[in-house]
């Protein structure tokens, strides 16, 4: 007797749930009630996500533009390094210049470049 009550059951219950989508009544108000926590755990889990997506995104833009802040002031610094350690060669020459007396003078213009037409 009972097994025949639970297979009623689930004939009405698909036939019901199939005139409610043909109804357009699929999810109803019992259904939100019901699942309520649910629904708004799951929603509050996407902004969360969308959220984290965004913050990520903007952290990422920030590193990328510290890696080009980077890469510029390491170009400026090998810059630097090869001009002091230019002038250090130049001032050890002269000063090995003078020491040994030579009367050497280093030039105070650069060489001229020729160019022909």
């Amino acid at each position: 007797m009972e097994t025949e009550k639970k297979q009623n059951k689930k004939k009405t219950s698909l036939w019901s749930m199939a005139r409610d989508m043909r109804k357009g009544r699929f999810l109803s108000v019992e259904f939100f009630k019901k699942n309520l926590v649910y629904i708004v755990f799951i929603m509050g889990m996407i902004v969360m996500s969308i959220a984290n997506k965004y913050k990520c995104m903007t952290y990422k833009d920030e590193v990328m533009s510290l890696e080009k802040q980077r890469a510029s002031i390491e170009t400026d610094w090998v810059n630097s390094k090869a001009k002091y350690n230019s002038m250090t060669r130049e001032s050890q020459m002269t000063t090995l210049m003078d020491s040994m007396r030579l009367d050497l003078t280093s030039p105070e213009q650069p060489p001229y470049i020729l160019s022909t037409k």
